[in-house]
């Protein structure tokens, strides 16, 4: 999750007021979706709420003057979420720290974004 909240962090610093993460929460308990199992394996079913799926679900299919949108997956079953709502916190909190802003909405006044063509890494 740590490399998820640096995508979150970096949309702030870029002035995003908000962030899609659907598919970010996605196959937790916590989230919907079925659970199925494949070959000893557990997935959760995930679909965004302009798809096929969800309009069959929650609107009695799909409106004429309507196309779905997006697909319905199959993700990997992933447990409780509390664990990843304090690592993407802890991320904000890290990314807020370096660049000097005391509150999330100051990041997007305070960021720098600096393109690296090239980087030695010996290690």
């Amino acid at each position: 999750v740590s490399t998820q909240s640096t995508w979150v962090a970096k949309a702030f610093g870029a002035g995003a007021d908000f962030v899609m993460a659907g598919g970010m929460f996605s196959g937790f308990d916590e989230s919907g979706g079925d659970v199925v199992e494949k070959n000893g394996r557990k997935f959760k079913l995930f679909y965004g709420m302009s798809s096929d799926t969800a309009m069959r679900k929650h609107a009695g299919g799909v409106a004429e003057y309507r196309a779905s949108e997006g697909k319905t997956v199959e993700v990997p079953y992933k447990g409780p979420v509390e664990a990843t709502l304090l690592d993407l916190a802890g991320g904000l909190r890290s990314a807020c720290t370096y660049v000097g802003a005391r509150l999330l909405k100051e990041m997007s006044r305070r960021t720098t974004f600096i393109r690296v063509s090239q980087q030695l890494n010996p290690v």
